[in-house]
């Protein structure tokens, strides 16, 4: 439990880190991964050359020392962060290096007039809480999971069994035990870590889980990214019989009970993990509305299994939208452009007293994912409806 003195000094930096926290960690990412070349494979170089891995680290250490005398206060930052280190395999050593770090980059941007040795001292300890919460919690998902039938610990090993192209830009890849056992069972919406090492690198990966749970296989659809390191080698030099390494499932972003009517809105490869909600929710029986939002039919994925879901399913509506017109006369998209508020609205099961009882998950790259947050409010869906998943560092999408 920290003091009050420390809570003080701790909520005292909010202005400065405010100002300032970006800056700071970014120097404290680049001295870290300079002194420790063995945490690299747990960052991803994309995220960090666009700012998007410091950014968040930045968010969520600015949420830490807001909330720092009611934790709870954190909502659901803490899950979304366990869950990515679980399926990254992050350990106690890491935080003794990532903590060591921070406060080295505070001493040094801050300066000695503001970074006080007392400044420094309540900040080591503060870490120290922070660290403790989160790798009590992961210790126990790691036990959870070894111990669960089909459940593993650390990295094992899976065979490619099939390789499909689902478009110009995705490829899935399904995936058996190469120990010939059961796999764990996950939750719709989770994603599996990939350890992998390309051209003599080590590098790990997160992957949506794209198929529903069957106890024996598992399956991750890859978007080709330009420069991707890992999603390009997937693609071009692992095929069936190749073996992977992977890590036990993990995530949060999980289909809520209840009866109300549900909407999944997905942007390019974020349809890899409402491909499992969607048929969940349909299990259920419950109305479901499906969005799907596209470049252009080239680069549509799974629309053959969405209709073919439709068809089976009466409470299936689906839509899609392309970001132009092809001049399609068949299999034409239900709208071209992007998904206006508009639009979406036509979509949306229908408002009652300016609200609308609907559950939404969406997903998708982060302009998207930001122009959708404000659409849902403008369209009357309540806050506590929304559900959402980061491909990447979580940060906030206002």
């Amino acid at each position: 439990m920290l003091s009050n003195d420390v809570r003080a000094i701790v909520s005292s930096t909010v202005p400065l880190l405010e100002q300032g926290g970006e800056a700071l960690i970014t120097h404290f990412y680049q001295s870290m991964l300079s002194a420790h070349p063995e945490v690299r494979p747990y960052f991803n170089a994309t995220h960090q050359a666009s700012g998007d891995q410091p950014r968040a680290l930045a968010n969520g250490v600015l949420m830490y020392a807001r909330n720092i005398d009611r934790l709870e206060a954190l909502g659901p930052l803490a899950s979304q962060i366990v869950n990515k280190h679980v399926a990254l395999q992050i350990q106690p050593a890491h935080y003794d290096i990532v903590g060591k770090c921070l406060i080295g980059a505070i001493g040094e941007v801050l300066g000695p007039a503001i970074a006080t040795p007392a400044v420094l001292s309540a900040w080591t300890e503060a870490y120290g809480q922070l660290a403790a919460i989160l790798i009590g919690a992961e210790t126990a998902r790691y036990e959870a999971q070894a111990q669960a039938v089909g459940g593993w610990r650390g990295d094992r090993a899976f065979r490619v069994t099939d390789k499909v192209v689902e478009s110009e830009e995705i490829t899935s890849f399904h995936l058996a035990p190469v120990d010939g056992g059961p796999v764990m069972d996950f939750a719709p919406g989770q994603y599996i870590g990939l350890h992998i090492v390309v051209q003599g690198e080590e590098l790990r990966r997160n992957y949506s889980l794209s198929a529903s749970p069957n106890g024996e296989t598992y399956r991750i659809s890859v978007k080709r990214e330009p420069g991707g390191v890992v999603s390009n080698h997937l693609h071009d030099h692992v095929h069936v019989d190749s073996e992977l390494l992977l890590n036990a499932p993990s995530g949060a972003f999980t289909l809520v009970p209840g009866s109300r009517p549900i909407t999944f809105v997905s942007a390019g490869v974020g349809i890899t993990p409402i491909l499992p909600l969607l048929q969940q929710a349909l299990g259920t029986g419950r109305q479901v509305t499906l969005i799907q939002c596209a470049r252009d039919s080239k680069v549509h994925a799974f629309k053959h299994h969405i209709d073919s879901s439709a068809d089976h399913y009466p409470q299936l509506q689906r839509y899609y939208c392309y970001d132009h017109d092809e001049g399609l006369e068949q299999d034409a998209p239900h709208g071209i452009g992007y998904l206006t508020l508009d639009r979406l609205q036509q979509w949306l099961p229908a408002a009652q007293e300016g609200k609308r009882d609907v559950d939404v998950y969406f997903l998708g790259p982060k302009p998207f994912m930001r122009m959708m947050c404000r659409h849902l409010a403008e369209a009357g869906v309540p806050g506590d409806q929304v559900h959402y998943e980061f491909f990447g560092p979580a940060s906030s999408l206002q």
